[in-house]
C-alpha cells in the first residue's frame, strides 16, 4: 500500500474521532469526565464495549493464534459468557446502590482506607499494563504499513499514536468514549467481514462453502481435554468465568462505562446484550484466523515466525488495496477503542482513589488533566519496554499478566461479598502484594512440583484464592450492621 494513503486513512480517521469529541464534551467538567452524567444509552454503550473489548489482542493475536492453539480459545469465551452473567446480576446492582463513581470505593466502605487504596493501586498497575500491550500491537501494524517505509523508529510510532489517543480524550473523558467506540466497534466488524469476503474471493470459494471449510479443518479443533496441557478445556472454562469477572466486572475501565447508563436495568440489558455480540464477534474472528492460514497454504505464502504477524502481512501483502485499507481501519479502531478507555478510567481512578480530587481544594479541572497527561506518558514508557523484550503472543502474554495482578482484585471483592468478616486493614497491603509472588513460584515450577501440570489463565484463581486464605487469617469477626 502506498504510504500516502496509509497516512491519509489514519488522519481522516482521527479527525472523525476529534468532531466527536468536540461535540460530545461542551459541559467540560469532571461529572462529565468521570461519569457522562449517567445519561448514555444501554444499546450504545453495548455496542461500543464490543470494540473496546476485542480490542486489537483479539483483532491481530486471535487469528494469528489459531495457527499455534486451534479454536481452544473459545473455551475461555465460553467461560467468558458465565462471567458476564455474575457482572450483570451480582456486581450491577451492588454498584447502583453505592452510587459509586469508582468501583474501588466499595472497598473502602468494606475494610478500610488501605484495602481501598490497594485495591485501585492493582487496578493502576494491572490496566497500565494491559493497555499498552494491546497499544502495542496496533503501533505494530502501523510501523509495517507506514513507519518503516521512512525509517522512523517504533518509539515515534508510538508517541504518534497516543498523542493522538490523548487528543480526543482529554475534554469530554467517558463521554466521549462511549460515542466513539460505537464508531469504532462499526469499523472493527466491517473489517473482519469483508477480510474474510476477500479471501474468500481470492481463494475461489462459494459462500455455501466457507462453512464446510471452516468447520472441517483441523485448526478448528475446539476442546483440549488433556489435563496436563494449559489449554485443558475445564481449567480454561473456569478461567474464563473469573478472569471476565475480575477484568470486566471489577475494572473501572470497563465498568466506568456501564455505570454511565441512567440506571441499573439499564445498566443490566447492556452487559446481556453486548456479551453475545462480544461471542459472536469471537467466532468471526476465529474464521478468520483458519481461512489466513488455508490461505498460505493454497498460495505457498512464507508467514511470518510471530503468529501476531501473520493477519496484519497477509491483508497488507496479499488481500489487495481495499482489503489493506479495510485492515487499518480496523486496527487502528480497536487499538483506539482500547487505548483511549483505558486511558480515561486510569485518569478516573487516580484522580477519585489515589488523589480523592472531589474533595480537594485544588483546581480539579488542572489536576485531572495533569494525571492525563501522566498516564500518556506512563503507557508510553511501558510499550517500548515491551517492545523490547516480547517473545510471545500477546494474547497470552496480557492475559497471563491479568492473573497475577487481577487475582487480588479478585480474592478481595469474592472476600468482601462472601462473607461479613471484617479484617485487619493495615496488612491487606502485604497480603496482596505477597499473592502475586507465591502465584508466581508455583506458576515457575508446577512442572516439576505437580507432575508435569501447567498453569494457564487459572492461574488467576489460585492468586485470587490465596488472597481470599491471607484475608481469612487477618479477619477479625463479623462487621457491624
Amino acid at each position: 500500500m502506498s504510504p500516502i494513503l496509509v497516512l491519509s486513512i489514519i488522519v481522516g480517521y482521527f479527525l472523525v474521532l476529534l468532531a466527536i469529541s468536540y461535540f460530545t464534551s461542551g459541559n467540560n467538567d469532571n461529572a462529565t469526565f468521570f461519569t457522562a452524567n449517567r445519561q448514555s444509552p444501554w444499546y450504545l454503550v453495548a455496542f461500543g464495549m464490543v470494540g473496546a473489548s476485542l480490542s486489537g489482542v483479539t483483532f491481530i493475536s486471535v487469528p494469528g493464534e489459531v495457527g499455534n492453539t486451534n479454536w481452544t480459545y473459545l473455551q475461555f469465551v465460553m467461560g467468558n459468557m458465565v462471567g458476564y452473567a455474575v457482572i450483570a446480576l451480582v456486581l450491577i446492582p451492588l454498584f447502583y446502590r453505592l452510587n459509586l463513581i469508582s468501583i474501588y470505593e466499595y472497598l473502602k466502605d468494606r475494610f478500610g482506607i488501605k484495602s481501598y487504596l490497594t485495591g485501585a493501586s492493582f487496578f493502576l498497575v494491572s490496566q497500565t499494563i494491559g493497555a499498552s500491550f494491546r497499544l502495542f500491537l496496533a503501533a505494530l501494524v502501523l510501523q509495517l504499513a507506514f513507519f518503516d517505509v521512512f525509517g522512523i523508529p517504533f518509539y515515534i510510532t508510538v508517541l504518534v499514536t497516543i498523542i493522538l489517543i490523548w487528543l480526543y480524550t482529554f475534554r469530554g473523558g467517558i463521554k466521549t468514549i462511549v460515542w466513539t467506540d460505537t464508531l469504532q466497534t462499526t469499523f472493527l466488524l466491517l473489517a473482519v467481514v469483508i477480510s474474510i469476503f476477500v479471501i474468500v474471493n481470492h481463494m475461489g470459494l462459494k459462500a455455501t462453502e466457507v462453512f464446510s471449510v471452516v468447520s472441517k479443518s483441523e485448526l478448528s479443533t475446539i476442546f483440549d481435554l488433556n489435563w496436563r496441557s494449559d489449554r485443558n478445556f475445564f481449567k480454561t472454562f473456569l478461567a474464563g468465568i473469573f478472569i471476565t469477572i475480575a477484568m470486566n466486572g471489577l475494572d473501572q475501565n470497563v465498568m466506568q462505562k456501564n455505570l454511565t447508563c441512567k440506571n441499573k436495568s439499564d445498566a443490566q440489558k447492556n452487559i446481556f446484550w453486548f456479551s453475545i455480540t462480544f461471542f459472536l464477534s469471537t467466532l468471526l474472528f476465529l474464521a478468520l484466523g483458519v481461512l489466513l492460514y488455508k490461505y498460505a497454504v493454497d498460495q505457498q505464502v512464507l508467514l511470518p515466525e510471530r503468529s501476531d504477524e501473520v493477519y496484519p502481512f497477509l491483508a497488507l501483502n496479499e488481500f489487495g488495496t481495499i482489503a489493506g485499507i479495510v485492515f487499518l481501519l480496523g486496527i487502528v479502531a480497536a487499538a483506539f477503542s482500547s487505548a483511549d478507555s483505558a486511558l480515561t478510567a486510569l485518569t478516573t481512578s487516580f484522580c477519585v482513589d489515589i488523589l480523592d480530587l472531589q474533595k480537594s481544594k485544588k483546581d480539579q479541572k488542572k489536576t485531572r488533566m495533569l494525571v492525563h497527561i501522566g498516564f500518556t506518558i506512563i503507557m508510553f514508557l511501558v510499550i517500548i519496554i515491551f517492545n523490547a523484550i516480547n517473545d510471545t503472543s500477546v494474547v497470552s502474554a496480557v492475559f497471563k499478566v491479568a492473573g497475577f495482578t487481577y487475582g487480588p482484585l479478585l480474592g478481595l471483592f469474592a472476600f468482601g461479598l462472601l462473607n461479613k468478616r471484617s479484617v485487619k486493614d493495615r496488612f491487606v497491603p502485604l497480603v496482596c502484594i505477597l499473592s502475586p509472588i507465591l502465584s508466581f513460584i508455583l506458576d515457575s515450577n508446577s512442572v516439576e512440583w505437580f507432575f508435569g501440570y501447567q498453569f494457564g489463565f487459572e492461574i488467576l484463581l489460585v492468586n485470587a484464592a490465596i488472597t481470599f486464605l491471607g484475608l481469612l487469617l487477618i479477619s477479625r469477626g463479623s462487621i457491624k450492621n
